[in-house]
Order: structure tokens, then C-alpha cells, then sequence
């Protein structure tokens, strides 16, 4: 699905060859600073490599329009953004950035389910805590349905038990729904446990990858 080549960017990241697969759940793993949100960005086009190239089901990504491709490939940042308003208020602005058919409270709620979130569609976004925000910022990327999820350290204001239960069920929705998930994540029980593939990036570059 991706494939990068002699990609470098700044002092951050210099990857040689890197092949990251569609339909599989891939981790990508590795200490602070070494990269690894810097690699989500890149697989986004929310940054540009400064030499090399990166393919997306083999078209460069160079020639693929940026909003056509994010409609294909949505990103949840670490400290993904609430917007003032109700909790459906930040479940349907994903649609409407995207400019695609809102859905009724029925599936709002279904979405609440999914992310395990017990909450009214008219509570408050802003009175949510960062793990109750990361959910819901997660059902908004749901909503969306894009064929690419990329997740930065998705759980990472999470509890362990809540952890363990959000990806477990995110990782069920992206199998049924044959979709990829590449995630960003510092745990390794977390990449042990879901992974399919797993990425470690040191100091920059790729060290190793295992399938699991």
C-alpha cells in the first residue's frame, strides 16, 4: 500500500526502503523523538519529504491531490483537536470537512458504542477528559470511513484497562471492514498483543520489522 524510497526528511528521518502493507494492522514502535510521528505525517502529505518519494498504492504521492488523499487516509494526532460544541456537534464536523453525508443520531450513537464512550450526543465536548477526547476524536475518524487510518499514540492518555479495550475493539472494526491501521504506539504489550507487522524506528531509520 505504501512504499517509501530513499525517503529523508530534515535530521528526523532517512528511510531507505520501507514497505508498509494494505488491509494488515502495522505498529510502528520505538523510542522518543525517533520519528515515528514524523513518518504518520509524511504518509498524510500534512509534510513533504526533502528527497526521496513515497507511493501510495503506487502513484507518488507528489501527484495525488491532498484533500482527495485524506479523504482516504485519515490521521488522529496525539492531541487531537475537540471543537467547541456537543459531542454530536464534533462527531459530524469530520463529515462536513470531508463533504460527506451526515448521518442521523442512530449512528452517532452506534459511534459512542464503538469507542465505548457513555455519553449524551448533547454533552459537552469541552468538559471531556484527554482520554474521553481521544475517543471521541477516534469515532470521528470512524465516521468518516477512510480505507487508511493512521493513529498517533492513540491511547496514550488512556488507562491500561480502557487501553486494552478501545484498541482491541478498533482493531475488530478494521478487520471487518477491511481496512489498514498504521499506529504510533509506545506500548509494547499493545504492539505485541494487535500487531500483524511491526515497524522499529531508531534514531530515524528502520532497525527492524517483524511479522507477528
Amino acid at each position: 500500500m505504501f512504499s517509501l524510497k530513499k525517503v529523508i526528511y530534515k535530521h528526523i528521518l532517512e528511510i531507505n526502503d520501507l514497505n508498509i502493507k494494505r488491509y494488515k494492522v502495522t505498529c510502528i514502535v520505538g523510542e522518543s523523538g525517533s520519528g515515528k510521528s514524523t513518518l504518520l505525517r509524511l504518509l498524510n502529505k500534512l509534510i513533504s519529504c526533502d528527497s526521496g518519494e513515497i507511493f501510495y498504492n503506487g502513484q507518488s504521492l507528489n501527484s495525488i491531490n491532498s484533500i482527495e488523499l485524506r479523504r482516504n487516509i485519515g490521521m488522529l494526532p496525539q492531541l487531537p483537536v475537540i471543537f467547541p460544541g456537543s459531542i454530536k456537534d464534533n462527531l459530524l464536523i469530520g463529515l462536513k470537512f470531508a463533504e460527506k453525508p451526515l448521518v442521523d443520531d442512530k449512528k452517532l450513537r452506534t459511534i459512542l458504542n464503538i469507542i465505548h464512550l457513555n455519553k449524551n450526543l448533547d454533552d459537552n465536548g469541552d468538559k471531556l477528559s484527554g482520554g474521553e477526547r481521544q475517543r471521541l476524536a477516534l469515532g470521528r475518524l470512524i465516521l468518516i470511513d477512510p480505507d487508511v487510518f493512521l493513529l498517533d499514540e492513540p491511547s496514550s492518555a488512556m488507562d491500561e484497562k480502557t487501553e486494552n479495550i478501545i484498541i482491541k475493539t478498533l482493531v475488530s472494526y478494521i478487520q471487518e471492514t477491511n481496512k489498514t491501521l498504521i499506529m504510533v504506539t509506545h506500548s509494547k504489550k499493545v504492539a505485541q498483543t494487535y500487531a500483524e507487522n511491526i515497524i522499529e524506528i531508531h534514531q530515524g531509520k528502520v532497525i527492524d520489522i517483524k511479522e507477528v
